[in-house]
């Protein structure tokens, strides 16, 4: 079976066992500070299993593509050594909530496995948790008695808890597990031992490739277990190891999943996979590390310098170092591997299609950037070596190549034992400890158990109706960091908006007749709407008034309404292969950000703002659809934004012909904006463009401004028109200069010989140093010209200016070469007198201090250097 057909099967599957296929969500997280990315089947269903929002179906299937590369789940040093670890991978699971458990779980995974996929039942094993008495948890008889219809008791081995419980975090629903092992040796291995005494022990072809896990529990902030309402499943199935077992290979690279990726760098390189195990492994890197790339960038994540972008750009830049330092791939090549990733996995996944040009372009700018920044740190590296005397290079400089180029410390290592070197690994180690510690304790957060005020309380959202509510305090809990201590508090019902869309959470307060308290921030976490609160009111069980900022509200909404026509006229005037890539929307201004892939012109932003303009003028009204199913919305002609995760039923606000999916707040009709304005256009990552405006009062403030500033150069310059009078000057300027420029080369002209008389001779050398006021140009070129014309000059020359020092050193190209003389390594030694460095080319070299007290000592340094 192709991996397409295996991928097919099991959806087919248990659609024939009443579970409904879900689309996958996106890789990207959103709306969970806990996340970063998708990194296990279940993400998507944790409202659900947190009792906090209903289920969309009893029983549910899906592939969900998974990243697993920081925190408690790390794959990513693993990925290329071994067979089977990944950063990207697809997690096939079936879901159960409070309908079937571990009997029919179990059946169904014997029956897939043995009946449909025709797996060797003699090479399976399986695990059960086996207890834990420091937790009063007891083994799960139950899942090994169900197993015992299928399997025989010596292939049933017993789980510790660190293997077969499974917790979804510190907190949350967990429960024991029974993984489905097998073992993929030849026969003979088999029979010399025994397959059993090799699960769970990293054996490369004795592997977990389903985990059914049976959620009993919840887990509380002190550490302890209390039962669920309701017992649920939860399974996961790696893909990769699946297709390897059933394609009866003995590694996932060499599964259709990764082997027209590999033949394409193949291709790209000129090398083969089986040259060398240094080749094999970056190939496989390459293959892995473009999928997660890729399938990131398409839902909706660039890279950048923090966060989920920094994560990406990491794994990016991994993939480029191993292409530049094994496979001796120099120039930008991975973007063209992302044509095949299309045709192999677009028709599961179609957003690596439909978003395969701005994949293209990112992953492109990306490595360009990314061997820029690898040939600085050579040249960097260079210099640390030169200057280091032993044989070992210091971790701590090794760690600021790494800190400030980001040059990846194992190939600086790398190039060190190339050269006979090693690095102070302990060193580096150390540096990195210290950075690590430092940014955890920056976000170090704890926090409490939730306290239930009022139970089975289901918090409703009403702000699009109203601003202010009667509401009670459901439950809240404390948070803990290292700056303050704050509370999340959950209402029964909320005119608060929780952060969402690129659009701010509401601010407010929650007021009472003895007290008032201040409502910081919204956001959305699990299914809940949290309000942000410094104190809890006294009386925690009364009834409040919550009543929302108006202003800002009306202000954002402003914002929010002129995103949605901005987009419009983009796509009027730019093409409709704009799309929107992320937006900020607060009451101060709008942020936008839209796949394009050149400069938005002047002409063009104007057009943009004249048709927003219009619209507003119009006074368009809001046409809403709150409880409506995808299905209506996409006839509609509804926009639904890439990586965003929609559910059957949404939302889509209409203003004219402008019709998006979309949950934030709106005006009641589009002349509330007033008047919209662009004050900066610019990209943000290859292929990616952001545009900045402004609304309403913040608009008109621009104007005016900008109008103020105008009449203030007309008076500057008295002149009705500043434009002509601005042109004037211009040509004044260039006149000046160019006298100016003829003024320092006569100056320059007769310092020559000024120079030429103060030489002295310092054995057989005609030796000048001197402090000089000329630019730099005007002294390169009286370097130059006097190199031509003597063969013994040495000429050191200083300037001084702001309290700054350059050096400039000359050395004729006969003596350079009579006397073994490299200005470049001189100026460097000297430029210490002046607490500087510097270099250049062996006949002329600059340095730059920042001790002027320190010129006589350089100059005497270079006479003594003579």
């Amino acid at each position: 079976m192709t991996a397409k057909e295996i991928r097919q099967a099991y959806l087919d599957f248990f659609k024939s066992k009443n579970h409904e296929v879900v689309p996958s969500a996106p890789i990207v997280v959103k709306n969970d500070p806990t996340l970063l990315f998708t990194n296990a089947g279940m993400n998507q269903f944790k409202d659900a299993f947190l009792g906090n929002a209903e289920p969309k179906a009893a029983r549910v299937t899906d592939t969900q593509k998974c990243l697993r590369v920081s925190g408690k789940h790390n794959d990513l040093e693993e990925v290329g050594h071994d067979t089977y670890h990944h950063t990207m991978f697809e997690m096939l699971g079936n879901w159960s909530f409070g309908d079937y458990f571990k009997e029919d779980a179990i059946a169904w995974a014997w029956e897939l496995l043995v009946d449909v996929f025709k797996l060797d039942s003699d090479r399976i094993y399986v695990t059960v948790f086996e207890g834990d008495e420091s937790e009063n948890l007891s083994s799960d008889d139950d899942a090994k008695n169900y197993w015992l219809k299928w399997v025989s008791e010596d292939r049933i081995l017993n789980g510790n808890k660190k293997d077969n419980f499974w917790e979804m975090g510190d907190q949350g629903p967990c429960g024991p597990s029974s993984e489905i092992h097998f073992d993929l040796r030849p026969q003979e291995e088999r029979e010399k031992v025994d397959g059993k005494s090799l699960v769970n022990m990293d054996h490369p072809e004795v592997v977990e490739i389903w985990n059914l896990v049976f959620m009993e529990f919840n887990r509380k902030a002190d550490g302890s277990l209390e039962r669920l309402p309701a017992q649920h499943v939860d399974t996961g199935m790696g893909f990769e190891r699946l297709c390897m077992i059933i394609q009866g290979v003995r590694s996932n690279y060499d599964t259709d999943v990764f082997t027209p990726i590999i033949s394409q760098i193949e291709r790209l390189s000129g090398k083969k996979k089986t040259d060398s195990e240094k080749t094999l492994v970056a190939m496989r890197v390459i293959a892995d590390h473009i999928r997660a790339i890729a399938f990131a960038i398409a839902d909706g994540q660039l890279p950048s310098n923090n966060g989920a972008g920094y994560v990406i750009r990491r794994i990016l830049r991994r993939a480029t170092r191993y292409a530049y330092s094994v496979l001796d791939l120099k120039q930008p090549f991975m973007h063209e591997l992302i044509a095949v990733l299309a045709s192999e996995m677009g028709d599961a996944f179609p957003e690596i299609i439909s978003q395969q040009g701005l994949v293209e372009n990112v992953i492109q700018e990306e490595e360009t950037s990314f061997l820029r920044t690898l040939e600085q740190g050579l040249k960097r590296l260079d210099d640390i070596i030169e200057q280091t005397s032993s044989t070992t290079i210091d971790g701590v400089k090794a760690f600021e190549l790494y800190d400030t180029f980001g040059f990846p410390v194992d190939l600086t290592s790398l190039i060190l034992r190339e050269r006979g070197l090693d690095l102070d690994q302990a060193g580096f180690d150390a540096e990195m400890t210290v950075q690590k510690n430092r940014s955890r304790a920056a976000t170090k957060m704890s926090t409490d158990d939730w306290v239930e005020i009022r139970k089975d309380a289901r918090e409703e959202f009403i702000g699009y109706d109203s601003l202010q509510s009667t509401v009670h305090i459901a439950k809240y809990r404390e948070v803990k960091t290292p700056k303050k201590t704050f509370y999340q508090v959950v209402f029964d019902h909320t005119p608060f908006y929780p952060e969402g869309g690129g659009q701010v959470g509401d601010k407010g307060v929650l007021r009472s007749d003895s007290e008032e308290l201040r409502i910081w921030d919204t956001k959305k976490e699990t299914g809940m709407i949290l309000h942000y609160m410094d104190n809890l009111p006294e009386q925690i069980e009364a009834a409040f008034k919550a009543e929302v900022e108006e202003d800002r509200r009306r202000l954002t909404a402003n914002n929010h309404s002129a995103t949605h026509l901005l987009h419009e006229a983009l796509r009027e005037v730019l093409g409709t292969h704009v799309e929107q890539k992320g937006s900020l929307v607060n009451e101060k201004h709008l942020r936008f950000d839209f796949s394009h892939f050149q400069k938005v012109t002047e002409a063009e932003i104007r057009e943009v703002e004249d048709l927003v303009n219009a619209r507003i003028r119009k006074n368009l009204p809001l046409e809403e659809f709150r409880h409506i199913g995808m299905e209506d919305a996409k006839e509609m002609g509804a926009m639904a934004l890439f990586g965003e995760k929609y559910g059957d039923t949404v939302r889509a606000i209409k203003f004219g012909s402008s019709i998006e999916l979309c949950g934030g707040t709106h005006v009641p009709s589009t002349g509330a904006i007033g008047h919209f304005k662009i004050v900066s256009e610019g990209a943000v990552a290859s292929g990616v463009r952001r545009v900045e405006a402004l609304t309403a009062e913040a608009a008109d403030e621009w104007m005016r401004e900008q109008l103020d500033r105008l009449h203030e150069i007309q008076q500057e310059l008295k002149a009705s028109d500043p434009v002509s009078a601005v042109q004037a000057l211009k040509k004044e300027n260039a006149e000046l200069k160019k006298e100016v420029e003829q003024l320092l080369k006569d100056k320059a002209g007769n310092l020559k010989g000024e120079l030429l008389d103060k030489s002295i001779d310092v054995n057989g050398v005609k030796f000048v140093a001197e402090k000089v006021a000329l630019d730099a140009g005007a002294i390169k070129d009286m370097a130059f010209e006097l190199r031509q014309k003597h063969n013994d000059l040495f000429m050191l020359l200083a300037t001084e200016n702001g309290g700054k020092v350059q050096l400039h050193l000359l050395i004729s190209d006969a003596l350079g070469k009579e006397k073994d003389l490299n200005a470049g390594k001189i100026v460097k030694e000297i430029a210490a007198h002046v607490k500087g460095g510097g270099g250049g080319a062996p006949f002329f070299a600059t340095a730059g201090g920042k001790d002027p007290a320190g010129i006589e000592r350089a100059f005497e340094a270079a006479k003594d250097y003579l």
